[in-house]
């Protein structure tokens, strides 16, 4: 593998683990990070350029969809804190709302 090649790999490997931590529901978190580390080490003895470029293509697209479900399953813990906060009438700022 080449020298641009590994590095591309390596930094993707970490962003998705990283990306993967960002599950709020330990279920969800610890099947993303299994599941990235178990297909990078199915892929670890790849030589070929063009399979490890379309390796590549395919991890980025999965990055993405983690990137798209963390987002969205932290979308019900923020519905769940505006009902809360329309039923005890609480007055001030609610943390969901000032990091999206």
């Amino acid at each position: 593998m080449a020298a641009s090649s590994r590095t591309q790999v390596l930094s993707l490997y970490r962003l998705m683990l990283k990306e993967s931590k960002n599950f709020p529901a330990y279920n969800y978190r610890t099947y993303a990070i299994r599941r990235v580390r178990d297909a990078f080490r199915e892929n670890k003895h790849v030589e070929d350029p063009k399979t490890i470029q379309a390796l590549l293509v395919k991890a980025r697209e999965n990055l993405l969809l983690i990137q798209r479900q963390v987002r969205l399953f932290s979308i019900p813990t923020c519905m769940a804190a505006l009902y809360l906060a329309a039923l005890n009438q609480i007055s001030g700022p609610i943390s969901c709302l000032q990091t999206a």
